[in-house]
């Protein structure tokens, strides 16, 4: 009797994963929705004085853990359902390492997504310019997700909330770009 307890408390677990990933999946492939993500760990905070975008070594980075975490991520996804992804990231190299290594073929630098925290003044423009991105690319990315690499003070401005390195925001979005309600999705180990 315990062992047929046992097993449909197993079999009840697969079928809760799975609609749980099947979920997932299917709101990414839905133009109403977009993944936000905070790249994964890179120590410090901000950058040093005097970086530039060129020089990947004027940054802080990723750590070995932060790239060990970034595949993880992408992992997680690919489990999750998620099998092709329109993946876009900060011209920073943390965002930059991190959006290669979720490995979906590739990604590309999307300006909307830079960190503005040498100037918070820029938050609420930057915010706009986001918006309009969102709002543009949701129109014609088909059903692949769109998964947004970029910065704390980014993800904090457009959702008000403060995230750990790596996690992911599930944001449904309107027409313009704009968040109408999210879930949180702490970084998988």
């Amino acid at each position: 009797m315990r062992l047929k307890y046992l097993t449909l408390a197993a079999v009840c677990g697969f079928f809760a994963f799975w609609a749980q990933a099947s979920d997932l999946s299917e709101k990414l492939e839905s133009s109403d929705y977009v993944l936000l993500m905070r790249h994964t760990r890179a120590p410090g905070l901000g950058d040093p004085p005097r970086y530039t975008l060129d020089d990947c070594k004027t940054q802080r980075n990723l750590s070995s853990e932060g790239r060990s975490q970034a595949v993880v991520v992408g992992n997680w996804l690919k489990k999750q359902g998620v099998k092709t992804a329109d993946v876009r990231s900060s011209a920073w190299c943390r965002c930059k390492d991190t959006a290669e290594r979720l490995n979906f073929k590739g990604f590309k630098v999307e300006p909307t997504l830079a960190s503005f925290f040498d100037d918070m003044d820029q938050a609420p423009e930057r915010t706009q310019a986001l918006q309009k991105f969102i709002a543009e690319r949701r129109q014609s990315k088909g059903p692949q997700a769109l998964i947004l690499v970029t910065h704390h003070v980014n993800i904090h401005a457009y959702m008000g909330e403060n995230i750990a390195s790596g996690d992911m925001v599930l944001a449904k979005v309107d027409g313009q770009g704009k968040m109408l309600s999210y879930q949180l999705i702490p970084r998988p180990d």
